[in-house]
């Protein structure tokens, strides 16, 4: 942990909460289209089975939700997508010290961003918390033309701060995608235990674990003891 001159972030609930983000779009789309459904407790529930936790393709799940869910009017699948663009990133929030955190991080290490994901909608969500002018790179993976777990995208993220793997520490919460993906890179690597579990297919261990953002700043001290 001495020669760490890099930290890396993954976005959605590892800075960005987005369980609590995707509840509170949620609760818009239901206010929007379900006022006539008494309980409307049964449809956010269902939705948030279908979506797994932000990796079902939006396309498919929208396409399923209007299959099954009760519309009064059933709008549009691109309608529904619209919405969605919209209205999920204006309720991006973010995880629990995640400010400080950045703060502390940002006063003694270079600092970047990876995501996978819409690059309209990662670039919204980090615009809406007000966090991009923090980095000193981002990069997203629509943008990039490749994600995570694929070694190009971290590869591409050295190349941005010119430091060699073993100089760059990567926290993410997903393991295949963060910590397999960020490992095989060669870099060090902190695995935030969010909503993910770990599985026993994965075949790099993380140098350290978290469960709560502000257990990083801990972690990066005692490197520097």
């Amino acid at each position: 942990m001495k020669n760490i001159q890099a930290i890396i972030f993954d976005l959605d609930n590892t800075l960005l909460d987005r369980t609590l983000t995707f509840r509170n779009f949620i609760s818009s789309l239901v206010t929007t289209y379900f006022s006539h459904v008494s309980n409307s407790i049964s449809i956010a529930s269902r939705i948030i089975d279908l979506d797994q936790d932000g990796y079902k393709d939006k396309h498919l799940l929208f396409a399923e939700l209007l299959d099954e869910l009760p519309w009064l009017t059933k709008p549009e699948h691109h309608e529904l997508l619209e919405f969605y663009n919209v209205n999920y990133v204006k309720n991006a929030l973010l995880m629990e010290h995640a400010a400080e955190i950045m703060r502390y991080v940002s006063r003694k290490y270079k600092m970047g961003l990876i995501t996978n994901g819409k690059t309209i909608i990662q670039y919204g969500k980090i615009d809406r918390l007000g966090i991009r002018d923090l980095f000193d790179f981002i990069l997203v993976s629509e943008e990039a033309g490749v994600k995570k777990p694929d070694n190009r995208i971290f590869e591409m993220a050295m190349n941005k701060l010119g430091l060699s793997p073993e100089q760059c520490l990567y926290i993410g919460d997903p393991p295949k995608n963060d910590i397999e993906g960020a490992g095989l890179a060669g870099m060090k690597t902190i695995w935030f235990e969010v909503n993910q579990p770990w599985r026993a297919e994965i075949s790099i261990k993380p140098d350290y674990r978290i469960k709560h953002l502000r257990e990083l700043e801990a972690v990066l001290k005692r490197g520097d003891d």
